[in-house]
């Protein structure tokens, strides 16, 4: 796929529409082919010789440059459509900010320092505190002709401000470090984030609201890709209870607080606390009525994913589908990876209830490629989804496709499961395989021992409910117990010992 091809890829399809109609305004001839040309690359086949597709012969020299316009076009369109999208408070305090200096230059100081003042207080409430250098810069250059502004006062303010601003980049900073050790796994994510956190000095009391929201949502995603919930579950409880008295920043950062909310519930959850769950669950819904329901629309898909996991893991399995299953597709589309997660989990509660066919009916829906699910979910995700595949089709007693599916399974991601020390996933598979090759070993004591021996961490109290519950799997085929009450009884027993 060519450059111009991965730019159209990630247009929607009415705003497809959207820029065919804006290329028919511009285009001034009606023999410009970039109409055709945007038909042609808006595909994921390779084209050969597309310059004789378009001109009826060889024409390199043209097709490049027409190539070279659409792309410009194209990133018009595309930087337009990001304006228009833009914050309306950050484009609001920009344009005051741009209006005083206007009316500084012409010396109308007066209405230029009531619309910088203006700026300044809108700028305060949304924590915009690289706009609000630029405009402290601005009342420090004229403040000679400013009789009513102390220049000691704005410089305080100034330096109050860089600091704020300087912590944001810090953050930024901290922020890039977490996710390129999240990707190259060369060490402990969850301790790096400890580590980080002190190294660079950061303080719960001294943050600002929105800087608290993006170190709870790097902690949680190394918790979710280290399966280590336990660890950062009490640092994302001392920094939710510093900013919970918070009544007046909550409502102002009201999208945050919502999703600050999930990230406890989340972490209550994993850490089987089930009760926690379901009042931050409680508390994420009634944030989301506020503000004529302003965010309900981007929350719910995740709001719902959580509440039907932690109904189905709280002995109410059928409230649990009929939730997943409630969500409209269509209405949420924009919000793929949480409508996949549902899926995807439906999938795990009709196989725990052996509603099989349901299941398998569900998984059949996953028609891309591994490839591309990576690309959208990550690999744990499509590691999951292959293995939940696989014990279904054990389960049906597909035979043949278990064989085919455990080679492919291997073939793709056994180099990347041993590079990234990936052992519970590795013994899993190990296990299955025996299963697998030797169904009649099951009830065998050399069994048990064998799959005691390899989850030999949920004696701490501290393995992943994600990983306990194929744990469960495989300690129902040994106890001739159904799944999920295997699975219930297990988590019971080690939430006790958390």
């Amino acid at each position: 796929m060519n450059v111009i091809s991965s730019i159209i890829a990630t247009l929607s399809p009415e705003e497809k529409r959207n820029f065919i109609s804006h290329l028919k305004q511009k285009n001034k001839r009606n023999d410009t082919r970039n109409l055709a040309l945007f038909k042609l690359l808006d595909t994921t086949e390779r084209l050969k010789n597309p310059d004789i597709i378009l001109y009826g012969k060889p024409a390199k020299g043209a097709y490049h440059a027409l190539c070279k316009r659409l792309h410009d076009r194209l990133i018009d369109f595309i930087a337009a459509k990001s304006f228009d999208k833009e914050s309306s408070e950050e484009m609001e305090t920009l344009k005051l900010l741009l209006a005083s200096r206007i009316f500084f230059e012409q010396k109308k100081y007066k209405t230029g320092l009531k619309t910088i003042n203006k700026g300044l207080l809108k700028a305060q409430q949304h924590d915009q505190y690289s706009i609000l250098n630029e405009m402290y810069y601005t009342l420090i250059q004229h403040a000679h002709h400013l009789p009513d502004v102390l220049l000691s006062d704005i410089i305080n303010d100034y330096t109050k401000n860089q600091q704020l601003l300087q912590q944001e980049e810090r953050l930024n900073i901290f922020y890039a470090t977490v996710q390129n050790i999240l990707q190259t796994r060369e060490k402990d994510a969850t301790q790096a984030i400890i580590d980080s956190l002190a190294q660079f000095g950061f303080s719960a009391d001294t943050m600002s609201y929105r800087s608290l929201y993006k170190i709870m949502e790097i902690s949680n995603i190394a918790a979710n890709a280290t399966m280590q919930h336990h660890v950062m579950l009490p640092f994302i409880e001392k920094v939710y209870q510093q900013i919970s008295p918070q009544k007046e920043t909550r409502l102002k950062h009201l999208f945050y607080h919502i999703q600050i909310l999930y990230y406890v519930a989340n972490s209550y959850f994993r850490n089987r606390n089930f009760t926690g769950s379901f009042t931050y669950l409680d508390s994420m819904h009634e944030k989301m009525l506020l503000q004529q329901k302003k965010f309900y629309k981007r929350f719910y898909p995740q709001y719902i994913l959580l509440r039907g996991l932690t109904l189905n893991y709280t002995d109410k399995p059928l409230d649990a589908i009929q939730t997943l299953e409630c969500i409209d597709e269509r209405k949420y589309k924009d919000q793929l990876v949480y409508l996949l997660d549902i899926k995807l989990t439906l999938v795990v509660c009709y196989f725990q209830q052996y509603e099989l066919k349901k299941a398998l009916r569900i998984f059949q829906e996953f028609y891309h490629s591994d490839h591309w699910y990576i690309e959208k979910t990550g690999i744990l995700w499509v590691l999951k989804k292959s293995l939940i595949e696989i014990l279904l089709h054990i389960e049906l007693a597909n035979i043949e496709l278990v064989s085919s599916r455990l080679t492919s399974f291997k073939k793709k991601y056994l180099p990347y499961l041993k590079k990234h020390q990936e052992h519970h996933i590795l013994e899993f598979v190990k296990l299955i395989t025996f299963i697998h090759m030797h169904p009649e070993k099951i009830p065998s004591e050399a069994f048990s021992t064998m799959v005691n021996a390899s989850f030999s961490l949920e004696d701490t109290g501290q393995i992943d409910i994600f990983v306990m519950s194929f744990y469960a799997w495989l300690r129902s085929k040994i106890d001739h117990r159904s799944i999920y009450e295997t699975t219930l009884q297990l988590i019971a027993t080690r939430k006790n010992t958390i």
